[in-house]
């Protein structure tokens, strides 16, 4: 009934349970997941789970938060990416929360590491995975300036107003919402869930963070996507089963290489 389009299951604490946590998937009716990268370094966890599990799917890429990691070239990320469980580039983006005594201008490195990622996307011809945070007019404006609209891709976990969504639905891309949405004061977040386009909608835990009421505070697991999913159709009071057709029947149309193989 559910995809969790955006978690992170090789990390300690669910990649050392991983039966358990795909269990718990099935019990709550989530039925995939696409496990996303975040440096080359552990991206061989991310390949083994992907190729262990047939719902479990894999990105690759670097996070714009980690500084330090091996910086990805064009040819690396293709090269990687013609895994078969590799359905798309990311996450990649930009992150200017945690500048810690730096400018904006100091921050290059990451929006040439941004750019290296939308042109192998734009190679593979697959979808890219974006991380914004403090940052949506440098994001928006990169995307457009290395025609990111081509691959297309998704804005994961997205917590910027309603004007962000339109530029990035304007530039061929999916707006994914996390448990942040079932926040309280996440005003902006619900704003956005009501409005966008269903056809453009995705829904994630980004686990094992940001775990969704009831289990706010607590780690998080694509298990829990469900409360996501059923936190937003209530929002737009339609059922929980339509939002969940809807959300799962756009993860395998924009990853279009994890989508089931005709017979």
């Amino acid at each position: 009934m559910f995809v969790d389009s955006h978690c992170h299951i090789n990390f300690e604490g669910l990649g050392d349970r991983l039966p358990q946590v795909l269990e718990n998937m099935k019990a709550h009716q989530v039925t995939h997941a696409l496990c996303v990268s975040v440096d080359l370094e552990t991206l061989p966890s991310v390949l083994a789970i992907a190729a262990e599990y047939e719902n479990v799917f894999a990105s690759v890429g670097v996070h714009p938060d980690h500084e330090d990691a091996r910086e990805p070239t064009v040819a690396e990320l293709v090269e990687l990416a013609e895994h078969p469980k590799v359905v798309a580039i990311g996450e990649t983006g930009l992150d200017y929360y945690r500048l810690e005594g730096r400018s904006i201008a100091d921050m290059e490195w990451q929006r040439e590491r941004f750019r290296t990622h939308i042109r192998a996307a734009r190679t593979t011809k697959k979808p890219l995975i974006v991380h914004t945070r403090a940052s949506a007019d440098d994001t928006l404006r990169i995307m457009a300036e290395e025609h990111a609209h081509e691959p297309g891709g998704v804005m994961h976990c997205f917590t910027e107003p309603w004007p962000v969504a339109e530029r990035a639905l304007a530039q061929n891309f999916h707006i994914s919402l996390s448990g942040i949405v079932t926040f309280k004061n996440a005003l902006d977040v619900q704003d956005v869930a009501r409005r966008v386009p269903l056809e453009r909608l995705l829904i994630e835990t980004d686990s094992p963070y940001l775990a969704p009421v009831p289990h706010r505070g607590k780690s998080n697991e694509p298990a829990y996507v469900s409360h996501v999913g059923r936190f937003i159709a209530q929002l737009r009071a339609i059922p929980e089963a339509e939002l969940g057709a809807a959300t799962t029947g756009n993860f395998f149309r924009l990853f279009a290489a994890a989508a089931p193989r005709a017979a």
